[in-house]
């Protein structure tokens, strides 16, 4: 692009990756896709944005292009053209509404409320598609991370609490909502891992989930889940006493060619019976493995397949995914190391989500937002699909809102 006469800043869709603080708190200004629209650098920006589609559109008709920049040119362009079509369509839209407005003003003065209420609820429709196109917008400005089309390994494990099994109990409907959300996207959700705790619920589970942008959906509910209810039986259902449990979930990419080799003398194999669910041939059959990886302590476990190879080399691509995830780890801590930012992400210990049974209510506290009916959430369709497109939308604004922030302080700091 140099050698045709422009330059292009380093933008966002340059950038790797993005991951949110989460941390409203202290970005106040720029928490809604609308007020972020407004701002100044980032009309600067779009408009370079613009400028840069119209010339990479004017260079691609020449003829004198050879293979190479023909190929970059036109990736160049499949990314840009998105955001410059949205950009054109918000400005029209802002353009429309501006009209309405003024036109509004000579209609109040004349009296004339017909025309002035059909002008409003015109209006009124014009704001809720800047709405929209402005949330389109800014996930496209952010770039695509290369691990969101992966599956995924989603595995659910049980807190401990006084009283009993509420932790268990919810670990299991956690797992089952995260089933069912595979159903309502039309994912494949294959269980690799379910160890059943007495009393009905759950110790721990972990299922294999592919499909399209699995890891997109689903990178955000890695985290610390906390429940709040009334058990349904014992002691503190008689007296009504609300008890507090938690759940972890954890959500690894699991890229289609994973580049970790594993040596075999750094492995201990254990074989032995299966427990829970899974037909007649549990514990009658050491089909069952576990796999340690002595240098780093990891410890993986598959009992779902009748045969025992089958079961070992599922759990050997659950350590490799498991590995892998240390190396990206290690990268997001060296690329984030300056700013300190809480991985929202990955950090297991983190409390990320309350579901609170008596009140009917679910909050996620990285964005403040509180969700009504814990049954809609639990069953895994469109309300918690409602849920995680808005932290996905979150997210979003976050990245964007931090760019303006470098770049500010980079004008700033004449750097």
């Amino acid at each position: 692009l140099h050698n045709h006469g422009f330059w292009r800043p380093k933008s966002l869709l340059d950038m790797a990756r993005f991951t949110p603080s989460f941390n409203s708190r202290h970005r106040k200004s720029h928490q809604d896709s609308r007020a972020l629209w407004k701002h100044e650098a980032v009309q600067r920006y779009l408009e370079t944005l613009s400028k840069e589609y119209q010339q990479v559109s004017h260079l691609l008709n020449a003829d004198s292009l050879k293979d190479f920049e023909q190929r970059t040119l036109r990736r160049r362009w499949t990314d840009l053209s998105p955001i410059a079509a949205a950009f054109q369509e918000i400005k029209e839209a802002e353009r429309e509404v501006q009209e309405l407005e003024a036109m509004c003003r000579e209609l109040d003065s004349r009296d004339e409320k017909q025309l002035l209420e059909l002008a409003l609820e015109e209006k009124e429709t014009l704001d809720k598609k800047m709405n929209v196109l402005c949330r389109k917008l800014f996930q496209l400005l952010v770039p695509k991370e290369k691990y969101d089309r992966s599956p995924v390994i989603l595995e659910v494990t049980a807190g401990r609490t006084t009283g009993g099994d509420i932790c268990q109990q919810f670990t299991k409907e956690m797992f089952e909502m995260y089933q069912n959300y595979a159903d309502y996207k039309r994912w494949t959700f294959d269980i690799v891992n379910y160890t059943v705790a007495e009393i009905g619920g759950l110790h721990h589970a972990a299922a294999q989930i592919s499909g399209e942008d699995v890891y997109r959906h689903l990178k955000y509910e890695g985290g610390t889940h906390r429940v709040q209810r009334i058990p349904e039986t014992g002691m503190s259902s008689r007296m009504q006493r609300i008890h507090t449990g938690t759940m972890s979930v954890i959500v690894l990419p699991q890229p289609e060619e994973v580049d970790i080799k594993v040596d075999a003398k750094d492995l201990r194999i254990d074989t032995f019976r299966a427990k829970g669910a899974g037909g007649q041939h549990v514990n009658k059959t050491d089909s069952a493995v576990r796999i340690v990886h002595l240098p780093t302590g990891l410890a993986v476990e598959c009992q779902q397949e009748r045969s025992q190879q089958l079961n070992k080399e599922i759990a050997l691509r659950m350590l490799k995914a498991k590995l892998y995830q240390q190396v990206i780890e290690k990268q997001l801590s060296q690329e984030q190391s300056a700013r300190k930012l809480q991985l929202g992400t990955r950090a297991q210990s983190e409390r990320i989500r309350t579901y609170n049974f008596t009140q009917d209510r679910v909050t996620d506290h990285r964005i403040s937002y509180d969700a009504r009916n814990i049954k809609e959430i639990l069953s895994g369709k469109e309300a918690l699909d409602k849920l995680i497109n808005r932290l996905l939308e979150f997210a979003a604004i976050e990245a964007v809102t931090e760019y303006l922030e470098n770049l500010q302080a980079f004008e700033g700091g004449g750097c």
